[in-house]
C-alpha cells in the first residue's frame, strides 16, 4: 500500500463524520432557507428586515461588548493568577473555571436571582432607596450572563500564554529603563496578542449563538438565537429561520476565520 493510498483510507472516517454531521445538515439548512415562497431572496430578506436587522446587530454588539469586557477582565486576572503564588491559589483557580459546568439555563436562573424582580440587588435597593431595581430580563443580564460563561473561558486560555512568556524579556526592558506601561504595551501585550486574539474570537462566537440563558432570560431580548426559536416555533417559518441560521453561522464563521489568520501571523511574527 503506497503512502497516499494509506492517507486515503485513514481519512474515511474523519471524512464520513464530516459529511455526516455538518456538511449534510448545513447542505439541507441552505436548502430549507430557499425553499420558501420568495425562493433565494428569503436571505435578502433577514438581511434588509429592520426586525430581523435589530436582532443580528443587537446579537452582534452583545458579544462584542462580552468579548471586550470578558479580555479585559481575564487579561489583568490571568496574568495576576498565572504569575503570583499564595496560599489558595489553586482553589481560586477552580472556582474561577466552576461556571463552566453550569448550562445556560442555570446561568440566566442565577442572573434572575441577583437582578430579577425578587432578586438580591431588587431587595437592596428597595430597602436603601425605596425603589426596586430589576435588570436580569433585558441586555444589562443578557450581558452579564454571557459575561460570566465568557470570563472563565479566556482566563484559562490568557494563563496558559502568561506562563509561556519569556519573563527575561521583561527583566532586559527593566533594566534599559522602560517604565511598567512601556513594559506591558511593549513586551506583554504583543507576547499575549495572539492568545486574547483567539480567545476573543472564541467568546464572540460562543455569544453569538448562546440560547440556554437567552431563553431563560427573554422578557425585553431580542437576540438572533431568541428570533431563530420564534420563527420556527412560534410561527411555524422553517426557510426564515434556516436563512437566519445561516446568516448567525456565516458571521461567526468569518469571525474565527480571521481570528485564526490574524492570530497565526501575529505569532509567527513574534517568533
Amino acid at each position: 500500500m503506497t503512502p497516499l493510498s494509506r492517507s486515503v483510507l485513514l481519512s474515511v472516517p474523519a471524512i464520513a463524520v464530516f459529511a455526516a454531521f455538518w456538511l449534510l445538515p448545513v447542505a439541507h439548512l441552505l436548502v430549507v432557507g430557499a425553499s420558501g415562497e420568495q425562493g433565494l431572496s428569503t436571505y435578502w430578506l433577514v438581511l434588509t428586515s429592520p426586525n430581523y436587522r435589530r436582532s443580528l446587530l443587537a446579537t452582534i454588539g452583545l458579544s462584542a461588548a462580552v468579548t471586550v469586557a470578558a479580555l479585559f477582565v481575564s487579561a489583568i486576572t490571568g496574568f495576576f493568577l498565572q504569575r503570583q503564588r499564595f496560599r489558595g491559589r489553586t482553589l481560586l483557580v477552580a472556582s474561577l473555571s466552576f461556571p463552566l459546568a453550569f448550562p445556560g439555563v442555570v446561568i440566566g436562573f442565577l442572573i434572575i436571582l441577583i437582578g430579577g424582580r425578587q432578586g438580591l440587588i431588587g431587595t437592596m435597593t428597595e430597602w436603601l432607596f425605596g425603589d426596586r431595581v430589576v435588570f436580569a430580563y433585558g441586555m444589562a443580564g443578557l450581558f452579564l450572563g454571557y459575561l460570566y460563561f465568557s470570563i472563565p473561558r479566556t482566563i484559562l486560555t490568557i494563563m496558559a500564554t502568561v506562563e509561556k512568556l519569556d519573563s527575561s524579556l521583561e527583566e532586559a526592558a527593566r533594566t534599559l529603563g522602560a517604565s511598567p506601561i512601556q513594559v506591558l504595551r511593549d513586551v506583554i501585550l504583543p507576547g499575549l496578542r495572539p492568545a486574547l486574539i483567539s480567545a476573543g474570537a472564541i467568546c464572540f462566537a460562543t455569544s453569538m449563538g448562546a440560547f440556554g440563558t437567552a431563553f431563560t432570560l427573554a422578557t425585553q431580548i431580542n437576540v438572533l438565537p431568541i428570533t431563530i426559536y420564534n420563527e420556527f416555533t412560534n410561527y411555524a417559518n422553517f426557510p426564515v429561520a434556516a436563512a437566519l441560521s445561516v446568516v448567525l453561522g456565516l458571521v461567526t464563521w468569518v469571525t474565527l476565520a480571521l481570528a485564526r489568520q490574524v492570530a497565526g501571523a501575529q505569532a509567527a511574527a513574534a517568533a
